[in-house]
């Protein structure tokens, strides 16, 4: 496995692109920590965001990992590009020549992505450990290691994203068009999860039983919105509403084995394609 992954991270090292990319990834996510620099001062009117509590041990987890979940196109490009790069350049038959199976070589692309998956579940916990303590109100140990199912779930949403862009870069073999589909196939849900709500089980709640299983929606569900957590939005829906509303932010066991299922299907499908296309 090491030796597979030494191959695919010489190849993205010599790739300029890739290492904008990967770079640029690593620096936005780093920007969260920008966010407890932002203030507003309207004459006796101050607010500033670190002092709302979304650096609050545990709310820090849930908050970090979702914002983080929206960063996660830069490496998607990367490893669009990784494959688009093996047809372009032919390294891929090289690679067969040499003696790499198409089962090794897909299992090189798997490797690649879940050390994607992995550094940056490790990057995020690092640096909200970092912004918890400096921040949070409650650095007590049992408070600051509990929701970390946060990051488990963080890991296999990116994982299972990434894992749908490697079959994309092998369906396509283009990195504008792979993209391009994973946009269109974006919209797609969209609209059949419209089309479900509001036209066919506009009166139950039978359309989200039915998105759960979409695969860009899968992933979603695994770290939902954090924001309506926060007491000052709570306090406004209950103004408005009259009523606490009640909210399940929880990760749960089947969401993932949903995204786990949707992972292996995509790996799957990558090497099915790739076995049975001529070269």
């Amino acid at each position: 496995m090491k030796r597979l992954l030494l191959i695919e991270f010489q190849k993205l090292l010599k790739n300029r692109a890739s290492k904008f990319l990967i770079i640029s990834y690593f620096v936005l996510l780093s920007f969260i920590a920008l966010i407890a620099s932002i203030k507003f001062d309207f004459g006796k009117l101050k607010f500033h965001i670190a002092e709302q509590g979304i650096f609050n041990f545990p709310y820090i987890w849930h908050f970090n990992t979702y914002i983080a979940g929206y960063f996660k196109l830069f490496l998607a490009i990367v490893i669009v590009s990784m494959m688009a790069n093996e047809y372009t350049y032919g390294t891929l038959k090289q690679n067969l020549i040499d003696g790499l199976s198409k089962k090794e070589f897909i299992l090189s692309k798997f490797l690649t992505v879940v050390t994607f998956a992995l550094v940056s579940t490790i990057f995020i916990f690092l640096m909200s450990l970092i912004l918890g303590y400096s921040f949070s109100s409650y650095t007590e140990f049992g408070i600051v290691f509990s929701d970390l199912n946060y990051l488990i779930a963080f890991f296999f949403k990116l994982v299972g994203f990434f894992s749908f862009c490697l079959f994309l870069g092998i369906l396509v073999k283009r990195s504008a068009f792979a993209l391009g589909f994973l946009l269109i196939w974006n919209i797609g849900e969209a609209i059949v999860s419209g089309l479900l709500r509001w036209q066919f089980f506009p009166q139950t709640d039978i359309y989200a039983k039915i998105n759960q299983f979409f695969p860009l929606e899968s992933m979603s569900n695994l770290i939902k919105e954090p924001f309506s957590r926060l007491s000052a939005i709570k306090n406004i829906e209950t103004t408005i509403t009259g009523e606490e509303v009640v909210r399940d932010y929880g990760v749960h066991f089947s969401e993932i084995a949903i995204v786990c299922v949707w992972t292996f299907l995509f790996i799957y499908l990558s090497y099915y394609i790739l076995r049975k296309r001529d070269l």
